[in-house]
């Protein structure tokens, strides 16, 4: 194994920016749907809207020099390898983070709270609360390497994270996650305790306590609907993600509409958009997002992560110091005394107003501040 880590930027080739274009004129189109909103999927008439703009007036180039203004790299770890950004921070005496995206994320939703979180005094903020932030492409995504074999669950994600904080030089660090990146980062906090100080989670996984069923308050009641919510009408992804993903990933290795679909569905669903995802977040942020499964060709690789990990959360005990943000929209939500339950050194607890499962991509500015606030206590 080396240790080398290399300098890395985004490239795509002419051929593959033509071949995109190509596929994307060439769509053999379903019905439209027979309702008036999104209750059946994405409409028709958007979708036909986005990828006409994907294909005419979306400029890659420009979007590619925009992801690269953060310095990249690569390294081999356990035979993996990991791309990941590190933005070093001005500050001499910063706090490491490592920050996990989940799906169907990726680095672009950390686009907006980078230079927030390591240049706290140039964004309104204060000096001291400075991070030196490490962001990785999770496995079988971005321009991470692809699995060859099974294995590789958030356990495993999780000592890859570690190795890689440790050959970064940080020998005391913290981490934060949503979405999968939760579940990773929850991982460190029960395999990495030498090292890691505190974990933050914006979607902390943990069972509803049986004990307050008779006395549920209104987010509790309202976090049990929205379960049933997702059992009943937005689970499909996950059942064919983590059975079938090698069946479904040969459409979306071969249909950049399929691909964008597929994963502009979940922006409904799960931002706090007002029922559109363009009310919270611009058309090129969300193709941003979904070039990094097509260029790569990851649709296949990124839903194996189900196939290794869903289904299996982990409900052990952790003691690690945790904060905890829940933002309104999310697709899991708890409450604070059924976090106890598994968090046993809760130092951060917020529920916020507005905001939904991409957090750091939603509401920047909500982020950053819910970090700063809970870190501040360990530094």
């Amino acid at each position: 194994m080396t240790e080398l880590i290399e300098e890395f930027r985004i490239h795509a080739s002419d051929e593959a920016l033509d071949d995109l274009r190509r596929r994307l004129r060439a769509t053999r189109w379903p019905d439209a749907e027979t309702t008036a909103d999104w209750e059946q999927g994405v409409p028709l008439a958007y979708m036909q809207e986005v990828c006409a703009y994907w294909a005419e007036g979306y400029d890659w180039r420009a979007r590619e020099d925009r992801l690269n203004r953060f310095p990249q790299f690569r390294t081999a770890i356990d035979g993996l390898g990991i791309h990941f950004l590190h933005a070093r921070s001005p500050e001499p005496d910063a706090l490491p983070l490592i920050i996990t995206h989940g799906w169907p994320g990726s680095i672009v939703e950390f686009q907006k709270v980078i230079a927030p979180l390591t240049d706290p005094a140039s964004h309104g903020g204060d000096r001291a609360d400075a991070f030196h932030v490490v962001c990785p492409s999770l496995p079988g995504y971005g321009f991470s390497d692809r699995p060859s074999a099974a294995g590789t669950d958030v356990a495993r994600i999780a000592d890859l994270w570690a190795a890689l904080m440790a050959r970064l030089g940080y020998d005391r660090y913290v981490a934060q996650g949503g979405d999968w990146g939760s579940m990773v980062t929850n991982q460190i906090a029960l395999r990495d305790t030498d090292h890691c100080r505190a974990i933050h989670l914006n979607m902390p996984v943990v069972a509803p306590d049986p004990a307050t069923m008779n006395e549920l308050t209104p987010l509790e009641q309202s976090a049990l609907e929205g379960m049933q919510h997702y059992r009943s009408k937005d689970s499909g992804y996950s059942k064919q993600q983590s059975t079938r993903p090698q069946t479904l990933g040969y459409g979306l290795a071969d249909s950049p509409v399929g691909q964008a679909a597929w994963i502009l569905e979940k922006f409904w669903a799960w931002t706090d958009c007002d029922g559109h995802p363009e009310n919270v977040l611009e058309r090129d942020e969300l193709l941003d997002n979904v070039m990094l499964y097509w260029l790569p060709g990851t649709g296949a690789s990124s839903a194996r992560l189900y196939w290794e990990s869903f289904g299996q959360p982990s409900l052990d005990p952790v003691a690690t110091p945790t904060g905890c943000s829940i933002f309104p929209k999310e697709i899991f939500r708890c409450s604070k005394r059924w976090a106890e339950k598994k968090f046993q050194n809760l130092i951060h607890w917020n529920e916020l107003e507005r905001g939904g499962h991409f957090a750091a991509f939603e509401q920047p500015a909500l982020y950053v501040d819910e970090l700063r606030t809970c870190f501040r206590q360990v530094r």
